[in-house]
């Protein structure tokens, strides 16, 4: 049987145009390229650190690449954390000041701003939070659980062999000596001093001053405000629109939101195939519960 070119050219069109947009899709889900820099104009890049703080590199890469970009003159750090480690948090708090000489920095913050959190609100030129913002935890903190009892009640022993006496300071399953309680509260303390020393230096405020506030205790944004804590109470477009202004930039700033994270191909199907699943378990459950439950057809959850 004789194929026709014509089809067969329409064919060969739309698996090239498949393939093509096959690969766009795969290079965008991996980077290859950042559509949220096309566009003319002054630009305010808004960068977010969202949940516990425990690693600090995807924030400061988005930061270095911003710093490289002349058309971003602000960046807007959008903050909603509880706080998390000292090093990651140590780290942004860093970058930001790098940052500070050459692009205007404006912190928002979210429902919650606290401890490592605010550590890397306060190092920005200024620091916006909605009233009800929860803020502040100035402190350091390490726990650790005692199991030393448990073990012994189900005849458990832990053996230990180690280099030096400190190395097992913080085993669960031994009581910790006093002597060593001491030397933690050290390195707490000394951490403790550094939060402090960057706050007093970020919002220019007396290192006695901060001190006193720097207990634990958390703060509202109102209060926050008037401790000196925040600069403005206002929303996330509030500390938009107030970047722009620090920078110098006129009329209506052309912002640049977080991108969405795109699922790879092998993600998307893999996705699809758990999504029927769970859609297939879900119909066998309800049928079983349906057939299992009273005559009158009542389904309890």
């Amino acid at each position: 049987m004789r194929k026709h070119p014509i089809i067969v050219g329409i064919l060969c069109i739309c698996f090239i145009g498949f393939i093509f947009l096959v690969c766009m899709w795969a290079a965008g889900s991996m980077g290859f390229f950042d559509t949220s820099m096309v566009g003319s104009g002054d630009k305010v890049a808004v960068i977010e650190v969202e949940g516990i703080i425990t690693k600090s590199r995807p924030v400061i890469e988005k930061l270095k690449r911003y710093k490289e970009s002349s058309s971003v003159k602000a960046i807007v750090v959008r903050i909603n954390s509880p706080g998390g480690g000292v090093g990651p948090s140590q780290e942004i708090y860093s970058e930001i000041l790098k940052l500070k000489d050459s692009k205007t920095i404006v912190a928002s913050m979210g429902s919650v701003a606290a401890s490592g959190g605010y550590y890397i609100a306060c190092a920005a030129h200024s620091i916006y939070a909605n009233p009800g913002t929860i803020t502040g935890s100035i402190g350091v903190i390490i726990e650790f659980a005692n199991i030393e009892e448990l073990l012994g009640k189900i005849g458990l022993k832990s053996v230990v062999i180690k280099s030096g006496k400190y190395k097992d300071i913080l085993s669960p399953t031994r009581t910790a000596k006093q002597e060593e309680k001491e030397l933690i509260q050290r390195v707490i303390d000394n951490i403790h001093g550094q939060f402090i020393d960057a706050i007093a230096a970020g919002r220019s405020l007396e290192r006695e001053k901060v001190t006193a506030i720097a207990d634990g205790r958390i703060f509202s944004g109102e209060q926050a405000l008037e401790a000196g804590l925040v600069d403005e109470l206002g929303t996330l477009e509030d500390a938009i629109e107030a970047a722009a202004r620090l920078a110098g930039i006129e009329g209506e700033p052309n912002v640049i939101y977080p991108q969405k994270k795109r699922p790879s191909i092998w993600q998307f199907f893999v996705e699809e195939s758990l999504a029927k699943i769970r859609e297939r378990l879900t119909e066998e459950t309800f049928r079983a519960d349906f057939m299992l439950s009273d005559p009158r057809f009542t389904v309890q959850e």
